[in-house]
Parts: structure tokens; C-alpha cells; sequence
């Protein structure tokens, strides 16, 4: 930065305070001059000459771009300059606002590169572990109404299908799942085929749920004081709170630049001193998540309810900037807490300073599951008419491996899951961790498939130490077979179960109405990361596919679905 560059920056912190004009205090609130001038100090302390330089050229080359990562603005500029010290402001004044009109938002979300084709003759084997996150679809939601298309790496296809639920059979007696395969062809490739996956985990149902052992952690950091965060965040966990019985326990750690208890465990039917303790939260200060991570996990490692459901429940937007904040450390903290038998539910709030990335790894490394809630409506479906499935765990490191026959298929994609995929090997390891699934959760997945024959097949060069012979597919009418492997809740050795498919031989329109929605929401996701697997379907297609399969729909959910593809389709013809 030149002389004339940190000069506007000392005269843009100095002429609110000269002036009386401090646009978050009035009167006697008024901050002393003397401290503006001992930030500035600090800022221009903090931020060498080099940073400065670096973060205006990051600036300039970022001109027309809708999002920056946040990487890509230095740590000690943004937790200086852009957000003051709130211990100077009453909350909820923010401080002052440096960043450029649409330019500095600071969501940020793990890179995703779509599955390609597999050649099935060297690799018939696809393994993944499975995935019951929403937190994706939610948010997609969330930027569409707003106006805006998402990021791609928002669009977490897996999540997105997921989201909705399907007609499946009920497990058989005793059995924790049921399991069953369509096929049909594919609405994206003439010629193709798809293969949709479900799995359903048997609901409570009548029984009786076990007790619960719950561990609010609430994040209270001045990034939290928006109407869509912490406000919302209380009405959800009153929503909660409320469904609670006496044979459960519930405590409450908060955190900003440290973190407290503020609510020992208390029967589940003390419902006023559980809101009180609720109503009772405000936001300001720094974010120390990790500090409050390792208290959340002490308090409920020390409250342990053998044979409960014994859980932490995170309420973020994901902004740790204080103590451990990178996700690797993160990971390997929330890696070790697992094992103290304690499950992980993420609640993601928020906007332009949400930390998906961040959120989802917690989730997946935390034995956990991750839902985004941007209204009262979806922490409705999240924590009441799901609460089984989210707070429930039925089974742990589920594990789906599908081999393929080459003499029928010539090479498969597995659409989504890109970052759940497992090595061969991993699938009968029990000690490789795979995704948990609770009560009467669901489960989809879907394959593209590339005929044996066909041009289209990827093709790699002949193996030099492998007889030819030996690269020859069996005999066989079966299309594929789907393995699924999990332990069953308490178990540390895994149970397997698998079905063989053949080839249905239907038109698309004589398939499921189950098949082709989720066909409609893949296609929907692949069309927000504009992906080069779509082949002829576009944005029509979608939306037609997604109106002859909304089927009864008692709760509106897929007829929502297709105004978010109507209102998405808008946005990118004036994009």
C-alpha cells in the first residue's frame, strides 16, 4: 500500500469519531477517540507492508468476481481492520465496513471435481461411504430465493437428492435396512443407463426412543448477531426443547473469545429453564470454536448415559478465527473426541461469512450429521419430523461397494459422493470410519452407466502383466451387484448385506416416479455446477422431468423444488 493508500485508511477510521457521527453509538455510548487511534495503530502494526500490497492486488484482480475465498484475505487484516474489537461497542455494532460493495464475501467451500467414467473391465469396483447430510440442498435454497446461483462448490449433489424422501420397502423383521435397486435409462444420455441405490434404515416407529444426552454448543461471536443466525438459532433449539422428555438431559456450552457453561445438565422436562437459558444468549466477541469444542465434549463425556443417545449439538455459521482454526487441526481434534462415544450434529446458520467447508468436515470426522438451517420451517423438518434420523443413530461406518459386470456395462459414474469415496480395501476394514445413519433415515444414490459396446467407453491401454484371458467378464445376465456393510449400533465388527440386479429393461416413463425425481434434483445440481456430464439435458428437461414426478407430495416439498429450478433457470439467462 502507497502513503496516499494508508492515509485514506487513517482518515476512514478517524473522521467518524471527529465528526460524533459513529454510526453504531449515540451520546454516552460515543467511543473515545484515543482508542480508534490505538487500533489504528494496531492494524498498521499487524498488517506489514508486503500484506497490505498483497491484499490490494487480491482486490484489484478479484474486480467482477461474486465471491473470494477466504483465503484470500489476510487473517490479521480481516480480524483487525474489518471486524473492530467488539469490547469497545455495545453489540450489536459491527464496526466499520471496509469491504468493497459485493466483493468480499467470505463463504467458503470445498473444491468438488465431478466422478468421471471408470472403464469397468480394469475397475469393477466402486466404493463409498454413505452420506445423510441435507446441508447442501438448504443452502442451494437459500441462494436461488436470494437472487443469486451458488457457488459450485455449494452443490454437493449427494445432498441435494438426499434431501427428499422416497417410497421404499420397510426393513424385514429384525433387519436394521432394507435395500433395493431400480434401473432405467438415463434422462442425460441417450443410450445410457441409470442405476438408483436406496437404502432405509428402519424408524422408531412406536418404540421407544432411548434417552438423550444433549450438549447445546452455541456459537455467541459478534459474527453471529444477525437477524438469520443467532435469533434463528434460538428459535430453533426452543423448537427442540420442546420435544424433550424427564428422562433426558440437556446442558449448554457457549463460546466467542471463550467458552462457558451456562446450562449444568437438566431433565429434558424443565423446559422454562432450558428456554430461560436460551433467551438468555447474545453475541459478541471473537470466535474460539475449538476451546469450545473441548468443553462441549468434556461436559458430555462427564454426563455419559450409558446406552442414550449421547450428542453434541454445534450451532455455527463455521467462523472459528481464534485458537485451533484450520480444518486440519480441526479434524484431527474432532477425530479424537469421537472416540469417547459421543456423536456430532452440525447446524449450519448464516450468510456472507459461512464457513461450509469447515462445517461439513466437523460433521463427517465427528461421527455426525450436518443439516443448514436458513428458517423456522427447515429446522421444523431437521429437529421435529426427523429428530430420529438426526439425533438417532442406528448404524455406524456404513459402507456401500457396487460391482459391475463388464459384460453388460462398459463403464459407470457415480453421480455425487465425491467426497465420500473409500479404496477397494476400505470396504471390509472395520476399522476405516464411514458415515453413521440414524433411525428411518433414507439414503440415494444414483450411477450413470455406459453399455458394454459402446464407443463411448474411456478407454486405457491393454495391461502388459495380465493374460488376456483373464480380462474376460463371466457369463452373466446380472447388471451389477450393491454390497452393503455397517456395524450395528454398540458393535464394533460389521454386518454385510447385498443384492444382485439385472436390467429392468423399462422406458423411463414406465420407472418410478421416485426414479426420475431424483434423476430431476441430479440433473438440477449438475446444471448449478454446470457440469460436463449433462449430455442433452438442460434446464427444460429439468423442470419437465422434475413436474411429471412430483407424485402426492403431502409436504410441498418437491413442488418447491421446481420453482427453485424456474426461478434458477432465470438467473443464469440473465447471468
Amino acid at each position: 500500500m502507497d502513503k496516499k493508500g494508508a492515509l485514506f485508511l487513517i482518515l476512514f477510521f478517524l473522521l467518524p469519531a471527529a465528526c460524533g457521527e459513529n454510526p453504531g453509538q449515540t451520546g454516552a455510548e460515543e467511543a473515545p477517540a484515543d482508542t480508534d487511534r490505538e487500533k489504528i495503530a494496531q492494524v498498521l502494526k499487524l498488517n506489514s507492508k508486503k500484506e497490505l500490497e498483497h491484499n490490494t492486488a487480491t482486490v484489484s484482480a478479484a474486480e467482477g468476481a461474486s465471491y473470494l475465498h477466504k483465503d484470500q484475505i489476510p487473517a490479521r487484516l480481516a480480524e483487525s481492520a474489518l471486524v473492530m474489537d467488539q469490547r469497545h461497542y455495545p453489540t450489536p455494532y459491527p464496526g466499520p465496513d471496509l469491504r468493497p460493495p459485493g466483493k468480499w464475501n467470505r463463504e467458503s467451500y470445498e473444491p468438488i471435481e465431478d466422478n468421471r467414467f471408470i472403464n469397468s473391465l480394469n475397475d469393477p469396483l466402486s466404493t463409498f461411504s454413505i452420506d445423510v447430510d441435507t446441508a447442501s440442498y438448504a443452502n442451494v435454497r437459500r441462494f436461488i430465493t436470494g437472487g443469486s446461483l451458488p457457488p459450485r462448490g455449494a452443490v454437493r449433489t449427494e445432498e441435494m437428492i438426499n434431501y427428499f424422501t422416497y417410497t421404499m420397502a420397510e426393513p424385514e423383521k429384525n433387519q436394521p435396512f432394507s435395500l433395493q435397486v431400480e434401473t432405467g435409462p438415463s434422462p442425460f444420455h441417450q443410450d445410457y443407463k441409470l442405476v438408483k441405490i436406496g437404502l432405509k434404515a428402519r424408524d422408531a416407529g412406536n418404540e421407544k426412543l432411548p434417552p438423550s444426552n444433549l450438549v447445546f454448543l452455541i456459537d455467541v461471536s459478534g459474527s453471529m448477531n444477525q437477524p438469520n443466525k443467532l435469533p434463528l438459532l434460538k428459535q430453533s433449539l426452543k423448537l427442540l426443547a420442546a420435544q424433550l422428555s424427564s428422562q433426558d438431559r440437556v446442558s449448554m456450552v457457549v463460546y466467542a473469545g471463550s467458552d462457558r457453561v451456562v446450562l449444568q445438565p437438566t431433565p429434558g422436562n424443565e423446559t422454562e429453564t432450558i428456554k430461560e437459558a436460551i433467551d438468555n444468549l447474545h453475541s459478541g466477541g471473537s470466535t474460539h470454536g475449538s476451546s469450545g469444542i473441548i468443553t462441549a465434549y468434556e461436559l458430555a463425556t462427564r454426563s455419559y448415559m450409558p446406552g442414550a443417545n449421547n450428542r453434541v449439538i454445534l450451532v455455527s455459521d463455521g467462523d472459528f478465527n481464534v485458537g485451533i482454526t484450520s480444518r486440519s487441526e480441526l479434524q484431527a481434534l474432532i477425530e479424537e473426541k469421537r472416540k469417547s462415544g459421543v456423536y456430532l450434529t452440525v447446524l449450519g446458520f448464516g450468510n456472507t461469512n459461512y464457513q461450509d467447508d469447515t462445517m461439513e468436515t466437523l460433521a463427517d470426522k465427528g461421527n455426525g450429521n450436518y443439516a443448514y438451517i436458513d428458517s423456522l420451517l427447515e429446522a421444523k423438518k431437521v429437529l421435529i419430523k426427523e429428530r430420529s434420523g438426526t439425533l438417532f443413530t442406528l448404524a455406524n461406518d456404513v459402507k456401500i461397494q457396487v460391482e459391475f459386470n463388464p459384460a453388460l456395462v462398459g463403464a459407470y459414474r457415480l453421480i455425487g459422493y465425491e467426497n465420500r469415496a473409500l479404496e477397494d480395501e476400505d470396504f471390509r476394514d472395520d476399522a476405516k470410519d464411514a458415515g453413521e445413519i440414524g433411525m428411518g433415515h433414507q439414503v440415494t444414490a444414483l450411477y450413470e452407466i455406459i453399455p458394454a459396446g459402446s464407443a463411448d467407453i474411456p478407454e486405457v491401454d491393454m495391461l502388459k502383466y495380465r493374460r488376456p484371458d483373464s480380462r474376460q467378464p463371466a457369463g452373466s445376465a446380472e447388471l451389477l451387484t450393491v454390497k452393503l456393510r455397517y456395524k450395528p449400533q454398540g458393535s464394533k465388527i460389521s454386518t454385510q448385506i447385498e443384492t444382485a440386479v439385472k436390467d429392468s429393461g423399462k422406458t423411463l416413463e414406465q420407472t418410478s416416479a421416485d426414479f426420475r425425481f431424483a434423476a430431476s434434483v441430479a440433473g438440477f445440481a449438475m446444471l448449478l455446477r454446470e457440469s460436463d456430464y449433462l449430455g442433452a439435458f438442460g434446464w427444460n428437461e429439468c423442470l419437465t422431468l422434475a413436474k411429471q414426478a412430483r407424485g402426492e407430495d403431502e409436504q410441498g416439498y418437491r413442488a418447491e423444488f421446481t420453482r427453485l429450478v424456474e426461478m434458477a433457470q432465470l438467473l443464469r439467462e440473465q447471468s
